[in-house]
């Protein structure tokens, strides 16, 4: 247990010292959404730090380290070139630098929280790159594929909504298209899965039940901070009726059939 904690206070020292240079560069760019991407491949990084702490091959190290990369990588780059560069300062930001005083304090403190949750979501790796067990169980299979098929449905998600987006004849409408007809946020549903397997494959590994923390708080930010009310907030805004005839018709969260009529 000791080991655990001084791996994860280790990862959490260098998250925060990442997030604080970050914050230098945010102001010299004026563009405080560039901690989004980052904060992904910080979570990234530590991934590969914890999974390269012991010397040799060994498959269970391998499979976690490559869950953790390819998800904060992918996320990395899809929030960089469609959401921050040749964009707009992200609107969630811009009504948070309006409510601040001190604005660039304020924005160093929410920066180095961002620090703080990034070791947090980084436990998981942790744990299971400590777990000394030669073979894989049952459930580390399991939370494999289950991350596999996650993996390739909120990539499938975002790619469906781009190509939606991207078409000038669907200006001012909802994406209604593949996986976004059956779940209103198929994106942040198959995110939850992602960290719901991870979860899983931590079950493998001692210590590996506290990593239910993860999932849990995905979920409740998702629900209830920054994912689903922001998103159906500025939905609303912009698409109007259209939207709540999709809210009406579609299931918010979990993928469900659409409703008739």
């Amino acid at each position: 247990m000791q080991s655990v904690l001084a791996f994860l206070i280790s990862g959490y020292v260098i998250a925060i010292l990442i997030m604080a240079a970050l914050w230098v560069v945010s102001l010299r760019l004026g563009k405080a959404s560039i901690v989004d991407p980052v904060w992904a491949a910080v979570i990234a990084l530590l991934a590969v730090m914890y999974g390269t702490m012991a010397d040799g091959f060994e498959l269970r190290r391998f499979f976690i380290t490559i869950m953790g990369v390819l998800w904060g990588m992918r996320l990395c780059f899809f929030i960089l070139f469609y959401r921050v560069i040749g964009k707009k300062e992200d609107p969630r930001y811009t009504e948070l630098l309006s409510k601040w005083k001190n604005k660039n304090l304020k924005l160093l403190q929410f920066f180095l929280i961002q620090g703080v949750v990034a070791g947090f979501f980084s436990m998981p790796f942790l744990v299971v790159s400590l777990n000394p067990s030669p073979r894989l169980s049952f459930v580390e299979w399991l939370g494999f594929v289950l991350w596999l098929a996650a993996f390739v449905g909120e990539t499938t998600a975002d790619v469906e909504l781009e190509l939606f987006k991207s078409n000038a004849a669907n200006k001012g409408k909802t994406c209604r298209v593949g996986l976004w007809q059956y779940s209103r946020h198929p994106n942040y549903f198959f995110e939850f899965m992602i960290w719901c397997s991870v979860f899983i494959f931590s079950l493998g590994s001692p210590y590996g039940i506290f990593t239910v923390l993860c999932p849990a708080a995905i979920f409740y930010f998702l629900f209830n901070v920054t994912g689903i009310p922001k998103a159906e907030e500025q939905a609303l805004r912009s698409r109007g009726d259209d939207y709540r005839d999709y809210q009406r018709k579609t299931s918010k969260f979990f993928p469900w059939f659409p409703k008739e009529g």
